[in-house]
């Protein structure tokens, strides 16, 4: 079985919860975790643009990989972020997670200098794989240009991926504009290609891609379980008519204090609304307004596993 064939389907990009302090709550996340293999999803993506992962310090996100382990989630379920400004910290991140089972890793490109080009990027990758030097490391290159105005360059994906075939294991692609990840899925079939504009989806699935690894998986499983699974099928469009109506208000907004924000009332839980500096949560007025704006869509949120 190949790589490609093993990590598809429904992943989640896990949003991060927070004590009161601002540290992160392990337990609480654990039961979300459970929460969404309960509604079917394949596999848990943390510390990634979703999860605040350039927020927290990468002993912060060891233990959080950890306890997430000693809470039973598999280690074949988990893609773990390392995007760090700087690539001894990713080294060190893909290190730990390779020690304890986990073997998937989502690098982000170099983010803080601008303008980098494709030799750059290249250069960059490399040298985590270079500094991993262990040929169990599956690496997925993230490319979200819209957020770190760093972009993957395809010249730099096709020399890593003829220098590093086994590692180089596939990409996810967030900038949310079909014509790029069309041109992608055709020119690289052999990495397991997760898009993370979840209306995108179908047309993924049907041009070769895999996947999704998506925001909105925290919220509405149920609903991306039913996307991924009938792809091709009828129903499918309606499906994708709702996400793109709940993803609106979302993106109206900034994505992960609204996303908290609708985990908060849909878990009865206001720590959900926790997030960390410099991230600020909604006004009590604009939560208000979401959720009214969820609410009438007609979708039901996030219901918690027994």
């Amino acid at each position: 079985m190949s790589f490609k064939t093993e990590t598809r389907g429904l992943w989640v990009a896990t949003l991060t919860p927070q004590t009161a302090d601002g540290t992160v709550d392990n337990a609480r996340l654990a039961t979300h975790v459970r929460t969404l293999f309960a509604a079917g999803v394949d596999g848990v993506a943390p510390f990634g643009t979703t999860g605040e992962g350039q927020s927290f310090s990468t002993g912060e996100r060891k233990a959080t990989l950890e306890a997430l382990l000693r809470a039973g989630v598999a280690a074949d379920k988990i893609i773990v972020g390392i995007g760090c400004a700087a690539l001894p910290d990713a080294i060190d991140l893909a290190r730990h997670a390779l020690s304890q089972g986990v073997v998937r890793v989502l690098q982000l490109p170099p983010f803080f200098f601008k303008g980098i080009d494709a030799a750059g990027v290249e250069a960059a990758f490399a040298r985590t794989i270079d500094g991993v030097a262990d040929d169990r490391l599956r690496l997925f290159l993230y490319h979200i240009p819209q957020v770190s105005a760093a972009p993957i360059h395809h010249a730099a994906i096709a020399r890593l991926v003829e220098r590093f075939p086994k590692v180089v294991a596939g990409i996810k692609d967030s900038a949310a504009e079909w014509p790029h990840t069309q041109t992608i899925l055709r020119q690289f079939p052999q990495l397991a290609i997760f898009v993370g504009c979840e209306a995108h989806v179908p047309q993924a699935l049907a041009n070769g891609g895999v996947g999704t690894i998506c925001g909105m998986g925290n919220l509405v499983p149920h609903l991306m379980r039913g996307i991924v699974d009938t792809a091709g099928k009828p129903g499918n469009d309606e499906l994708v008519r709702q996400i793109q109506a709940l993803v609106k208000p979302i993106g109206s907004r900034p994505f992960i204090a609204a996303s908290k924000a609708v985990l908060a009332h849909a878990t009865s839980d206001p720590a959900w609304r926790t997030v960390r500096a410099p991230l600020v949560t909604l006004s009590a007025a604009d939560e208000k307004a979401l959720l009214a704006e969820f609410a009438q869509v007609g979708v039901p949120i996030y219901r918690a596993a027994a």
